[in-house]
C-alpha cells in the first residue's frame, strides 16, 4: 500500500531546520562539524562488525537513511560500496548530490522516505545506516521496521542515537547547545531521545538480532570520539536480520 502524504513519518518541523543550513554540510567548522568528526568512528564502527561478518564493504550495496548532506554515503562510497542515500529534505540532498558530482564519486541520492523505499526495494541491500535520524521523525519504530525490510537475510543494519536520561539531556542539549555551543540550539528534543532497551526491542519485533552496542565519547578539549562500553549520550548498535 503507497503511503499518503498525510500519512508520510516525516516531521515537517525538522526538516526545515536542516533546510536552513543546509548548506554548511560540507564546512568543516560549520553547524555540521560535530558529524565531520564523528563520521570516520561511525565508519570504524561499520568496518569491524563487516570485517566480524568475513565480509567486506568494496561492491556491496548499502542504503544510508537519512543521508543529508551525505557525509557518512560518501566515505562509504569510496570504500567502495554502491551506495543510496535518501532523505526528505530537498536542499541537503542538493548539496549531497552537487559535493558526489565535485568529488566525482557515482551515489543515487533520492528524495523517498524509508518506508517508501522499503515497499520498492524489500531485502534488496547488503547493510542498511540509520544514523542521527530516530530521533528527528515522529515514529521511529516505523523507520525501523522499514530498515529491517530493506536488508537481506543476514545483513546488518546499523542504528545509531541518543540515550533518554538526565544524563543525555545535561550533555546534549545543556552543555552541548546551550553552553559550549557545539551543534546549535534546538538541534535536539529530549523527548525524542530513545533508550537502547526500546531501539534493541522494537529491532527485536521486526526480525533484528543486536549482535553489538557501543557508546560514544566526547571530549570537548581534545574535540575527539572514540567508542565506549558506556551508552549513557550518544550510541551506535548493531543489528543482523534473522
Amino acid at each position: 500500500m503507497t503511503m499518503t502524504t498525510n500519512s508520510l513519518n516525516v516531521n515537517n518541523k525538522e526538516i526545515a531546520k536542516f533546510e536552513k543550513v543546509a548548506n554548511q554540510w560540507w564546512e568543516l567548522d560549520g553547524d555540521f562539524k560535530p558529524l565531520h568528526q564523528l563520521n570516520p568512528l561511525r565508519v570504524q564502527f561499520i568496518c569491524q562488525h563487516v570485517s566480524d561478518q568475513q565480509s567486506e564493504i568494496f561492491a556491496k550495496k548499502i542504503i544510508d537513511v537519512g543521508c543529508g548532506g551525505g557525509i557518512l554515503a560518501e566515505s562509504l562510497t569510496k570504500l567502495g560500496a554502491k551506495v543510496t542515500g535518501i532523505d526528505m529534505g530537498t536542499e541537503p540532498l542538493n548539496v549531497a548530490k552537487l559535493h558526489a558530482l565535485e568529488s566525482e564519486l557515482s551515489i543515487n541520492y533520492e528524495k523517498i522516505t524509508v518506508e517508501e523505499k522499503a515497499q520498492q526495494a524489500s531485502e534488496s541491500f547488503d547493510y542498511v545506516t540509520c544514523m542521527e535520524m530516530l530521533e528527528h521523525v515522529p515514529s521511529p519504530e516505523s523507520v525501523i521496521r522499514a530498515c529491517a525490510q530493506l536488508v537481506k537475510p543476514g545483513g546488518l543494519v546499523f542504528f545509531s542515537t541518543l540515550n533518554k536520561n538526565i544524563k543525555s539531556y545535561l550533555l546534549a542539549i545543556i552543555a552541548a547547545e546551550k553552553l559550549l555551543k557545539i551543534v546549535p540550539d534546538g538541534t535536539h528534543e529530549h523527548d525524542k531521545f530513545i533508550k537502547p532497551s526500546q531501539l534493541i526491542n522494537w529491532a527485536e519485533q521486526n526480525g533484528l538480532k543486536c549482535i553489538d552496542a557501543s557508546g560514544i565519547h566526547y571530549n570537548p578539549m581534545t574535540e575527539n570520539h572514540k567508542l565506549t562500553d558506556n551508552l549513557d549520550v550518544n550510541y551506535l548498535l548493531c543489528c543482523q536480520k534473522i
